[in-house]
C-alpha cells in the first residue's frame, strides 16, 4: 500500500514522462549513411561550371580522373582557377606556347605531384575545358603549352552523349 504522497509523485511522473529513444538504431542508420557517402564520393568528379560554355559530346567511357584543370573562357585561360593569360595576349603572340600558361602548369607539377611522380612524363595529367565552338589555333596553342611544360596526357572535357540503340548498332558494326 502505497501512501497518499508516493501515489500523487508516481501520478506526477507519469503526466511528465520523457519518450526514450533508441540511440543504437539511430547510430546503425548513420554508420551506414557514411559507407555509403564514401563509396559513392569517389566516382564523380567535379570540374568548374562555366554558363557559358558548352562543352563538345562524346561517346567516351573512360571516367575523369582528378587532375590539374586548364579553364579556356572567352576572355583569359584559367588553370585551378587562376588566370594566367587574358586571350588578347594569347591570340597575339607569335610562337605556339603560352609562357604563362606553362610557366604555371610547372608550378602546378611541383605543387600536385611527389618527388618520384615528377619524373614521370606519362604520369602527369591535364584536362582542357573549353566551349564546342573553340578555335584550333588556339586549343593548339593550349595543348603545345602542356606538352613543352611536361604532361603526358592530355584529356578534353566533353558530356557524355548517351548512346541510342540505332546508334549503338552503327557504332559496332
Amino acid at each position: 500500500m502505497k501512501s497518499r504522497k508516493a501515489k500523487r509523485m508516481a501520478k506526477h511522473h507519469k503526466r511528465h514522462a520523457i519518450g526514450s529513444l533508441n540511440l543504437i538504431s539511430l547510430m546503425d542508420i548513420f554508420t551506414i549513411l557514411v559507407f555509403f557517402l564514401l563509396v559513392n564520393s569517389q566516382e564523380v568528379e567535379v570540374l568548374p561550371n562555366a554558363k557559358d560554355m558548352q562543352l563538345p559530346e562524346s561517346y567516351a567511357e573512360q571516367k575523369a580522373r582528378e587532375n590539374v584543370v586548364i579553364l579556356v573562357m572567352d576572355d583569359a585561360i584559367l588553370v585551378q582557377g587562376k588566370v594566367v593569360a587574358s586571350m588578347d595576349e594569347v591570340m597575339s603572340q607569335q610562337g605556339v606556347v603560352i609562357a604563362n600558361l606553362e610557366k604555371e602548369l610547372r608550378l602546378q607539377t611541383e605543387r600536385l605531384y611527389r618527388k618520384d611522380t615528377q619524373a614521370n612524363i606519362e604520369d602527369r595529367e591535364v584536362t582542357i575545358m573549353g566551349d564546342r565552338e573553340l578555335p584550333y589555333s588556339l586549343l593548339k596553342k593550349v595543348m603545345a603549352s602542356c606538352t613543352a611544360a611536361d604532361y603526358g596526357k592530355i584529356s578534353l572535357a566533353v558530356l557524355q552523349k548517351s548512346v541510342g540503340p540505332e546508334e549503338f548498332i552503327a557504332m559496332t558494326q
